[in-house]
């Protein structure tokens, strides 16, 4: 596992894609469909109020698949989350919020940190703990004005847009001053998924790819 390479990865692709609840096999199949469309990261995340070690098995199942992929675990509101995660080989970890243990932690286990923040305060105290990025979130609230706003005088963090983030409106977070954006929605439609329709998920991906990158 190699950090900076996930990090490069990341910075050159802008996207990742959000896996939640679906069984390791769809995950795989989830993931082949975005690296068809160019996206190299996903963030399977855990279910709290379900099998914790369900997200353990679908990061393992989706390395041993596709190796080229980085894949890491999202909504880690533990330590505890934290070693399932890195035990199954987790490259980056994601939260919905900041915990600066559980940022501390990751990022001495050698994990690329992305812990979710709303407000600057949240932000700059993320950014200390040693955040690599600070996830905006929700961001569907705030929009690319907010985060011009949030840049002009914290022009030192590395910002990623989550929360309604579509192929339409990326360009607009990339142009606000987003290193990178997160992103589910048509790319998890479980009615696509239903009928294997995962030709149609390619095209989502590869539409965020293509607009992140204008």
């Amino acid at each position: 596992m190699d950090k900076n390479e996930t990090k490069a990865c990341f910075e050159a692709t802008k996207v990742v894609a959000i896996i939640r609840g679906m069984e390791p096999d769809v995950c795989v199949r989830l993931s082949e469909a975005y690296r068809a469309g160019g996206i190299r990261l996903v963030e399977v995340t855990f279910n709290l109020a379900g099998d914790l070690s369900a997200t353990a098995t679908a990061i393992r199942a989706v390395r041993a698949a596709l190796p080229d992929m980085h894949v890491g675990a999202g909504t880690v509101l533990s330590v505890e989350q934290l070693n399932m995660a890195v035990a199954a080989g987790a490259e980056f970890m994601v939260t919905p919020s900041v915990d600066t243990a559980v940022i501390r932690a990751a990022a001495a286990a050698g994990l690329v940190t992305m812990p979710g923040a709303f407000t600057p305060s949240e932000m700059v105290t993320a950014h200390a703990a040693g955040a690599d990025y600070v996830k905006i979130f929700p961001v569907r609230a705030l929009g690319p004005a907010y985060v011009k706003d949030v840049l002009a005088p914290l022009k030192h963090l590395k910002l990623v847009a989550v929360g309604g983030v579509s192929p339409d409106n990326v360009a607009d977070y990339m142009a606000a001053g987003c290193v990178g954006v997160g992103a589910s929605g048509s790319l998890v439609r479980k009615d696509w998924i239903a009928a294997g329709e995962y030709d149609k998920i390619t095209e989502v991906a590869r539409g965020l790819v293509e607009n992140a990158g204008k």
